[in-house]
């Protein structure tokens, strides 16, 4: 019998398939991939060019809802829609786009979906850091190639953003602040004349047609290397605020605790809920700095208490129920992972936390286990 050579290599490819190791947290256009296809089939709206689907389309992928064949669209964003409108709007003009607000208001999850939706590929990414180098934002150099032959296009090494304006597509910049102000300014021409000149080879990147940016900063980085003013105004800044309830961000961590707790097999958010209004009403009282009531004042501590870190702390619970306990979350599963979340200032948190406990949780209806458990990982 003759095999011939394509089905050999189809044949290859599929062992290759059933033996990749499943991604521990798949890209955005990976885990939802079976929501954007349905999307883009059913939109029949204007898209700008290179765009995967239309605005309308891209803000219901990130805010939900049912399609006319029925097929349900899962929130990724739980905040005001007009909010995610003029983020997909700003993405849609010439002007790149801000995600501004405190650590842990889903920043970076909303700039992987945003670039999902509008080019299909969130991975055009750099990430900002103190050490960020010029070429993550321009371009590099592969040396043995530039040594042997000098400069030429085979031996210069794109970036994620030279990438995204030679395909027309969406690259991020996370953590824009932390990025040092010299290396933050090399955007300026990017985004302002749509071009990134490569002096070495005599030549220039242009954009092409449905490129642009998302960059995210948060608040507490003001001051740190704050950007420029001529840089900001290329910018068109959203700020993503805290869930504005309780029962929003509740709903925000039992959304995102079941996404994590499939991946790992940890037991269903449903059974764990009273624990995850729990913790949220804990991180709420001490974040604001009153209780949910109004009637005491609290001191805060040092630490955000943000939204993502309620998640953190929920999924260390889920593990901990799942492996050490009986599979239902309980305070003791939490308790510890909250302390940690609190406790920053080994001095000053502990003081505000100690003071918490005795005179807001060990004084509640139905929380006497939450104090104990607390109680004993305090000690």
């Amino acid at each position: 019998m003759t095999v011939s050579a394509e089905s050999m290599n189809a044949q290859a490819c599929e062992k290759q398939t059933a033996e990749r190791p499943e991604a521990l947290r798949p890209h955005a256009e990976d885990a939802f991939a079976d929501e954007l296809a349905a999307l883009a089939a059913q939109d029949d709206r204007p898209r700008p060019v290179r765009w995967k689907m239309s605005p309308w389309a891209v803000a219901t992928y990130l805010l939900g809802g049912i399609l006319p064949d029925g097929t349900v669209i899962t929130p990724k964003y739980v905040g005001p829609r007009r909010i995610v409108e003029v983020a997909v709007t700003t993405l849609a003009t010439d002007r790149a786009l801000l995600l501004l607000g405190v650590p842990g208001t889903a920043k970076t999850w909303v700039s992987e979906h945003l670039a999902a939706a509008v080019s299909g590929d969130s991975t055009l990414l750099v990430q900002g850091t103190a050490g960020t180098p010029e070429e993550a934002i321009r371009y590099g150099w592969n040396y043995a190639q530039l040594l042997a032959n000098g400069p030429s296009r085979d031996a210069l090494v794109p970036s994620p953003v030279m990438r995204a304006m030679a395909e027309g597509m969406t690259a991020r910049v996370e953590e824009l602040t932390r990025i040092p102000a010299d290396v933050q300014d090399s955007l300026i021409t990017i985004l302002s004349e749509k071009t990134l000149p490569i002096p070495e080879l005599g030549g220039e990147v242009q954009a092409v047609r449905g490129f642009n940016l998302i960059a995210t900063a948060n608040d507490r980085d003001r001051g740190v290397n704050d950007l420029s003013s001529a840089l900001r105004r290329r910018f068109n800044t959203v700020v993503l605020p805290l869930p504005e309830s309780a029962d929003a961000e509740v709903d925000i961590v039992a959304r995102r605790v079941d996404q994590i707790g499939r991946s790992l097999d940890l037991p269903a958010v449903p059974e764990g809920v009273d624990e995850i209004r729990r913790v949220v009403t804990v991180f709420r009282e001490l974040r604001d700095g009153i209780t949910a009531d109004g009637r005491t004042k609290l001191k805060s501590p040092s630490g955000t208490l943000s939204t993502a870190e309620a998640i953190s702390v929920v999924t260390n619970g889920l593990a901990l129920a799942a492996h050490f306990g009986d599979g239902l979350l309980r305070p003791s599963d939490v308790a510890a992972g909250i302390l940690g979340a609190v406790v920053r200032d080994p001095a000053a948190d502990r003081v505000i936390w100690q003071e918490y406990l005795e005179a807001v949780v060990r004084e509640r209806d139905g929380w006497k286990d939450f104090y104990r458990a607390c109680r004993e990982v305090s000690a």
